[in-house]
């Protein structure tokens, strides 16, 4: 009778698992067609109207079925040319019963009100009264930002998320991390500062210094929340209530790998266990969290029967753990999909990045309903690590800048890096998100010249909102004529277009031997500048500009000497 119960149990946890995949993708498949419903049904009532009614109407429906997103200067056209039309009977192919092209039924060609868009009597759209004297008229923009969520998701917490900060957990799981007391205490409040909402530290039971730190920073009277993480074991869970921290994780293996090679229990066993430690903790009034590990490689039916007896029982947050960094993006959002259908509490959930997916992961498990991420400054942990806490942020800003900024101490997190950095050994990476010293360093022509008319053009991250500022660099054979022109205003020299181009071209020149530092750039320019004003040099005069570089270098070390004296 047990088995057979036991049986009818599994059997109706994995229907229901079943349901709740497809019903999520149920989901996913049926947002986008409403929303475009929603739209066409607008388009249809509004059809007898002008243009520019339609057009508004459409973006007002956008707006507030969530559609289009706000960013940071990127404009474009609300297009309803994928909007499906449905004419009333006797009208065909046309507003009013006339030709699409020609709206209220002028036959022109692409024009607004019979006036061809490129013909004399056309008002202008650049804000400039058309020359037969009529308002121009404007288009229907929305700010959009493609990297947004496209379709109004009531489960996505990509708006809505905690940061568990494990550095000094993790993070004390590198290779090379070694973390005294004072160099804990320094990262501890280098985060508070920052913003995270909790610190997770190594488990008090690990040594008695480990338990020693962990009581020291909970007397820091931080605002993150201090937690500790745990084995799912009593002895564990009665030394890390003592500590006086905010809360306790608390993990074991799942996998059919670790049950059989690491700590040897089955799943009834790892059941009763979880359901005593839970009891426990949330009896001396401390936050707790129930988490797998090795999750993406366990049993989905064993998963959701341990996850929802624990969600039954008041845990705070269940947790799924990609122990080995095997999950990819669409695994994880299945997962975290399917779980929170399941279970009530918030899901928490640990990416590790032996396969290169740790940010996209993340991003995907909030787009899905996890409520926490787990991460570490540079992402430091056991064997490559985790999801680091830069790469993140720099995610979660580009969906959301707003929301990003106004919950965390951006500045500071270039000094947190440096601090984990040198503490660890290790330098940060030039290609690190935000911090990396190439982060917002622009060096090909093109790039430059567009940067510096608006860096929205190649930055899709604030550097100004970082603490941080961009660099245009100019000394090589890829430089243009546009970025060399902003350094010589940099320098208040007055040169015309005709001469900065011709400097340029003397740039790319020594740039094909070597590399040119700023300060190479600059004397060749002041050089040009001098020559320029006192009458010896004109355009196209190599040989001019070559004596009077070769004059300056010579001239230098008696400047050197004479200022040495």
């Amino acid at each position: 009778m047990i088995v057979r119960s036991s049986h009818c149990t599994r059997e109706r946890i994995k229907a229901l698992a079943t349901l709740a995949q497809s019903l999520a993708l149920l989901l996913r498949l049926l947002l986008p067609s409403v929303c475009l419903r929603l739209l066409s049904k607008s388009h249809y009532k509004t059809r007898t109207r002008p243009a520019l009614s339609i057009m508004s109407q459409a973006t007002h429906v956008c707006h507030h079925s969530n559609t289009y997103e706000e960013s940071r200067g990127e404009m474009v056209p609300i297009d309803l040319s994928s909007a499906p039309v449905y004419p009333p009977k006797g009208r065909t192919n046309g507003i009013n019963g006339h030709k699409l092209n020609g709206v209220n039924g002028h036959n022109k060609h692409n024009g607004l009100n019979g006036h061809k868009l490129n013909g004399v009597n056309t008002p202008k759209l650049n804000g400039v009264k058309g020359e037969n004297g009529n308002v121009p008229l404007k288009t229907a923009v929305k700010q959009f930002n493609p990297y947004a969520p496209q379709y109004a998701d009531f489960l996505s917490n990509v708006s809505n998320f905690n940061i568990i900060e494990s550095t000094l957990r993790e993070g004390e799981q590198f290779a090379n991390a070694f973390f005294d007391t004072e160099t804990k205490i320094k990262i501890a409040k280098a985060l508070d500062a920052f913003g995270v909402e909790y610190i997770e530290l190594t488990s008090p039971a690990a040594s008695e210094q480990s338990r020693a730190d962990c009581e020291a920073i909970c007397k820091l009277g931080l605002r993150a929340k201090i937690l500790t993480h745990i084995r799912c074991h009593m002895d564990d869970a009665r030394i890390a209530v003592e500590t006086g921290v905010d809360g306790v994780n608390v993990v074991i293996g799942t996998s059919s790998f670790l049950r059989e090679f690491s700590h040897g229990k089955d799943m009834a066993y790892i059941t009763c266990t979880a359901i005593e430690v839970i009891e426990f903790v949330k009896s001396k009034g401390i936050e707790v969290r129930f988490s797998s590990e090795d999750s993406f490689r366990s049993d989905l039916v064993d998963l959701l029967s341990i996850y929802q007896t624990v969600d039954k029982i008041g845990v705070n947050r269940v947790g799924i753990a990609d122990t080995v960094g095997c999950a990819n993006p669409r695994q994880v959002y299945d997962l975290v999909r399917t779980l929170r259908g399941v279970v009530s509490c918030d899901i928490e959930i640990h990416l590790h990045n032996d396969t290169g997916c740790a940010i996209a992961n993340a991003f995907c498990a909030l787009e899905a309903g996890a409520t926490h991420i787990d991460t570490s400054v540079l992402g430091i942990g056991e064997r490559v690590g985790i999801t680091p806490l830069g790469g993140l942020i720099a995610c979660l800003y580009a969906a959301n800048p707003e929301y990003v900024k106004a919950k965390y101490n951006l500045p500071a997190l270039r000094e947190l890096e440096n601090l984990v950095a040198e503490a660890v050994e290790v330098s940060v990476p030039f290609c690190n998100p935000i911090t990396g010293y190439c982060a917002f360093t622009h060096k090909a022509g093109i790039h430059a010249k567009a940067i510096l008319n608006n860096p929205s053009t190649y930055e899709i991250l604030k550097p100004g909102d970082f603490g941080l500022t961009r660099y245009v660099s100019i000394g090589h054979r890829l430089t243009g004529w546009n970025a060399v022109k902003s350094r010589v205003e940099q320098l208040q020299l007055k040169l015309t277009d005709d001469q900065i181009k011709d400097v340029t071209a003397k740039i790319k020149e020594l740039a094909d031997v070597r590399t040119q530092s700023m300060e190479d750039v600059d004397t060749l320019l002041r050089v040009y500048h001098s020559g320029v004003e006192s009458g010896e040099l004109e355009l196209g005069q190599r040989h001019i500009l070559d004596r009077l570089l070769e004059k300056h270098r010579s001239q230098s070390p008696e400047r050197v000497s004479a200022v040495a004296a």
